[in-house]
């Protein structure tokens, strides 16, 4: 839905076009906030920050549309204005172009043309978007990758290399945030992502400190994966850090505590990207019965919990303390599985 904007002393002008878009506005295809003067106009600018484009007529009393185009320049520069007037001399027209405007319809008002308009309008807004969007999402590339690599990465040896697959035995860690879902629930989106990423710093923290890396996010979880020497010992080093810090953060809004669940396993999976090379996107990952088995397990921890299974235990039960919880269906397994809880 495109938000829209019109500024127009003129109170049959918004019957008319309330009437002209009817059906758009049904179908919640367009949506129209009425200003009665530039002064206004800017008021509601600032009530609905998501408007992509504006409507203006020239003579208004407060704030004329001339003076409220240089205004929205200097504040959103991303909305564009099409003056609609009935003052359509060159004059008006140049002056109203060097102040930013997009187009300009004279009034009486051809809907048809004005439909046209505005479409073309929307395109170039959501065309200025996605280029904004594009650098954002390359200057901070740039600000994790070295230029070499960058350089790599535009050229066919890399394209061949990220199709590459291999075999490989690592050990793969999901931490699950416990009852994040509540807070999603309760509270503004902006709280909601800001203390997601305030947890997920602290557990990447200790995930990169033991040489591991993150392998995705999935909504309030973290899937983690540990390759090398030790890499079962690594990941559980990292989770019980992670749990340690975890467990140290203060209750936060909603009277919300976090804790985490954590699910371990380990063993051969395969290693490669994953996804559509015709949409350009791949997914660099592991897939595999352990990956699928470390999720499982994840599930059945409770709060404050790391979870493995015997295979694991039997790896590790010398190095690390571990209690039995006993026996769990997990899906997909065709027999119960022992699971044990890893305490220090």
């Amino acid at each position: 839905m495109t938000k829209i904007l019109v500024a127009d002393d003129e109170a049959d002008l918004e019957i008319l076009i309330k009437q002209k878009f009817r059906q758009k506005i049904r179908e919640q295809y367009y949506e129209f906030v009425f200003a009665i003067n530039g002064k206004d106009a800017l008021e509601k600018l600032q009530q609905h920050p998501d408007v992509a484009i504006v409507l203006s007529d020239i003579n208004m009393p407060e704030m004329d549309g001339l003076t409220l185009l240089s205004r929205i320049n200097e504040s959103s520069p991303l909305v564009k204005s099409v003056i609609v007037s009935a003052y359509g001399d060159m004059d008006n027209i140049r002056t109203a172009m060097n102040r930013g405007a997009f187009d300009f319809i004279t009034k009486p008002i051809n809907f048809d043309d004005l439909t046209v308009t505005m479409e073309k309008t929307i395109r170039h807004v959501t065309q200025l978007k996605e280029t904004l969007q594009a650098i954002k999402e390359n200057n901070i590339l740039k600000m994790y990758v070295d230029e070499t690599v960058l350089n790599f990465m535009g050229s066919r040896e890399y394209e061949s290399s990220i199709m590459a697959n291999e075999t490989v035995q690592a050990t793969v860690a999901f931490i699950d945030i416990c009852g994040f879902t509540a807070i999603s629930e309760n509270e503004s989106a902006d709280t909601v992502v800001k203390l997601l990423n305030n947890y997920f710093d602290v557990i990447v923290k200790q995930i990169i400190d033991q040489g591991g890396y993150i392998d995705k996010f999935i909504g309030d979880a973290v899937m983690a994966v540990f390759k090398g020497d030790y890499h079962l010992d690594r990941a559980l080093d990292a989770c019980l850090a992670v749990r340690q810090q975890v467990n140290e953060l203060p209750v936060t809004v909603s009277a919300y505590k976090p804790l985490v669940s954590i699910g371990i396993n380990s063993g051969e999976m395969i290693s490669g990207n994953i996804g559509s090379a015709t949409l350009r996107r791949l997914d660099y990952t592991v897939i595999g019965d352990v990956v699928n088995t470390a999720q499982r397990l994840q599930s059945a921890a409770a709060p404050g919990q790391i979870v493995i299974n015997q295979d694991a235990y039997d790896q590790i039960k010398a190095s690390f303390q571990c209690v039995a919880i006993g026996e769990v269906a997990l899906k997909n397994k065709a027999n119960p599985v022992s699971i044990y809880e890893v305490l220090d």
